[in-house]
């Protein structure tokens, strides 16, 4: 009898550890691709606005490795007059560095609370490097969305991304 109450508690741990593996990979599946921005806006102190104001656009890329990449830019960045990137005006610079964000490195799903967690490896935001942020996400249909509590230039982000075909 003992044996049989073993053998059924080891069966069921292994179930449940297979459940738990077969659900975390089934949210890591759903996120895995490539993503278009729909929205990303802010609520600061009650008022929403426009993170990279209107027509920005942005992609981002999740890869069943677990390796992800982020590039989000304002749709009316100036052309720089030099012609040349290194040699921005201030408020050429300025302007491109309010109006864009990019950053890299790998996430982790817990489908469990429902969040995953980047882990910035370099960022166009260099505070952000080194640093692990975890965000609440809901995928419905191919519409991903997550929200930041703390977002870079301040206030509650909700950014929602749109599935690419």
């Amino acid at each position: 009898m003992a044996r049989f109450v073993s053998k059924t508690l080891l069966l069921l741990v292994v179930g449940i550890a297979t459940a738990t593996s077969a659900a975390s990979q089934i949210a890591k599946d759903h996120i895995v691709g490539t993503w278009t921005l729909v929205s990303a806006v802010t609520d600061k102190d009650g008022t929403t606005s426009d993170i990279f104001g209107p027509n920005a656009q942005g992609r981002g890329g999740f890869d069943a490795n677990g390796r992800y990449s982020l590039i989000f830019i304002a749709g009316d960045l100036p052309k720089f007059s030099s012609n040349n990137r290194a040699m921005g005006t201030a408020d050429e610079n300025k302007a491109v560095i309010v109006g864009s964000l990019a950053h890299f490195g790998t996430y982790v799903v817990d489908e469990v609370e429902n969040t995953f967690t980047f882990q910035v490896d370099r960022a166009t935001f260099p505070n952000w490097e080194s640093k692990n942020f975890d965000r609440a996400f809901s995928i419905t249909d191919d519409v991903l969305q997550y929200t930041d509590p703390r977002a870079s230039a301040g206030g509650f982000a909700t950014v929602t991304f749109k599935r690419a075909r």
